[in-house]
C-alpha cells in the first residue's frame, strides 16, 4: 500500500480508519501513546494539529433505533468547555487507551447528537471502571463520544455501551424517535503492542497553520457531516462566520412538521469550517428587524430534522425580502475538542446579514 497524501488544501487524512492490519502496513512512524507538544502561536481558529492517530474498529452492533460502533486509538489529550472557558484533559500514567463511541440512526444514517451516554468497562464479574465518555468534536473523527480509560493489563473486557433518551428536539420523521433507553455490548481484546501498531505521523511542516485534517473512512461508519448548502431544504439566505464557525441560515416557508405554531420557520446550521461537523450545544438567539424596527426575536432551538439534519431553528411569521438577520450566540458549543478544534468557537461575536 503506498503512502497517501494526508493533507487537503494543506490539510487532510485519508485512509487512517483501516483496520491495524491494513494500518500497520502504511509505513507511519511507530511511537508511544504520548503526544508531542502543543503547537506555539496557534491561532484562534482552526488549525492543523501536531499529529494524527490511527484508529482500530472493535466491533458494530444495534441499540434499538442506533446503530453503534466502538473504536479505539492512543490516550490523548483534549479540552472540555465550560461557558467560554477551556480545560484541557492531559495524559495520566495510568491511561491505556482513547475509546470512542459513534451513533447514527440506522434507518437515515444521520449522525444525532445526544449527550447522555455511559460506557462500563468490566473482566469477567469485576467492573474495571464506568465513565460517561465526552461528547467530542474530533478533525479525522467528527462528532463522537470518547475519553481516556485506564486498564489494568493485556486481557479481554466487556464493554458496555449505554444510551439515554435524547433531549434534542426532533422534527419530522424523527419525532418520537429516540425516546426510549437502549443498550449495545462489545468484546474488546486488549494489547498494548497491538494499539502501539496503530498509524502514527506527526505533521511538523503544516501544524499551526489554519486548516484541517480529512476526516477518516471506515467502511459502514456514517461521518457526522452536515449537507452542503445547496443540499439544504427550504432558501439559503445567506452565510455568516464567527469564531471561525460557519453559520448557514435558511428560510422554509412552513414549519417543520411537529412544531407548534404556524408561519416560516428560520433555520441555522451551524458547522466547523473544511468538514462541515455540527456545532452542538450552543446558546443561540436570533433577532429579526425591518426598515429599523424588530420583527421578532427569541432564541434558536437545537433540533434534529431528517432533512436539515442537526441546526438551531424556530418559527417566524414573515421573513420577507430586505429583512436584517441578526445571530447572537450566548454560549459556545460545549462539547469537548480535540486538538486543532480548542482554539476556535470560543470567542463569537454576533453576526447579521440581509434577506435577499
Amino acid at each position: 500500500m503506498k503512502r497517501r497524501t494526508l493533507l487537503k488544501g494543506g490539510a487532510g487524512l485519508a485512509g487512517l480508519g483501516s483496520m491495524a492490519g491494513c494500518l500497520a502496513s502504511l509505513g507511519f512512524e511507530r511511537r508511544s501513546a504520548r503526544s508531542p507538544p502543543l503547537v506555539e502561536n496557534r491561532p484562534d481558529a482552526v488549525y492543523i494539529p501536531s499529529h494524527i492517530e490511527g484508529m482500530q474498529m472493535v466491533g458494530m452492533g444495534k441499540a434499538g433505533p442506533y446503530r453503534a460502533a466502538l473504536t479505539v486509538s492512543f490516550p490523548h489529550r483534549f479540552w472540555l468547555m465550560t461557558g467560554r472557558n477551556r480545560e484541557m484533559v492531559e495524559l495520566r500514567a495510568e491511561d491505556s487507551v482513547h475509546l470512542m463511541v459513534s451513533l447514527w440512526d440506522a434507518e437515515t444514517q444521520v449522525v444525532p447528537p445526544t449527550s447522555d451516554v455511559t460506557l462500563e468497562i468490566s473482566q469477567g464479574d469485576e467492573t474495571v471502571v464506568q465513565k460517561a465518555p465526552w461528547p467530542m468534536l474530533s478533525q479525522n473523527m467528527g462528532f463522537h463520544f470518547g475519553d481516556n480509560y485506564a486498564l489494568p493489563g493485556d486481557g479481554t473486557y466487556s464493554v458496555s455501551v449505554k444510551i439515554g433518551p435524547m433531549q434534542t428536539r426532533r422534527t419530522g420523521s424523527f419525532a418520537g424517535r429516540f425516546d426510549d433507553p437502549a443498550s449495545v455490548g462489545f468484546s474488546y481484546e486488549y494489547s498494548r503492542s497491538a494499539l502501539n501498531e496503530l498509524a502514527f505521523e506527526t505533521l511538523d511542516e503544516t501544524k499551526g497553520n489554519e486548516g484541517a485534517v480529512e476526516p477518516m473512512r471506515m467502511e459502514m461508519l456514517p461521518l457526522a457531516q452536515l449537507p452542503e448548502p445547496d443540499g439544504l431544504p427550504g432558501r439559503v439566505i445567506g452565510e455568516a462566520t464567527s469564531g471561525d464557525g460557519r453559520f448557514v441560515v435558511s428560510v422554509l416557508d412552513e414549519a417543520l412538521p411537529g412544531l407548534d405554531g404556524s408561519g416560516q420557520y428560520l433555520a441555522v446550521s451551524a458547522r466547523t469550517p473544511y468538514n462541515r461537523y455540527p456545532l452542538p450545544f450552543m446558546s443561540l438567539a436570533s433577532t429579526i428587524s425591518r426598515d429599523g424596527s424588530t420583527v421578532v426575536e427569541g432564541p434558536l432551538k437545537a433540533t434534529l430534522d431528517p432533512d436539515l439534519n442537526y441546526h438551531y431553528g424556530a418559527v417566524a411569521d414573515d421573513i420577507s425580502s430586505g429583512d436584517t438577520v441578526e445571530l447572537e450566540v450566548g454560549a459556545p458549543p460545549q462539547a469537548a475538542r480535540h486538538e486543532g478544534y480548542e482554539t476556535a468557537f470560543v470567542e463569537m461575536p454576533s453576526m447579521s446579514l440581509d434577506v435577499p
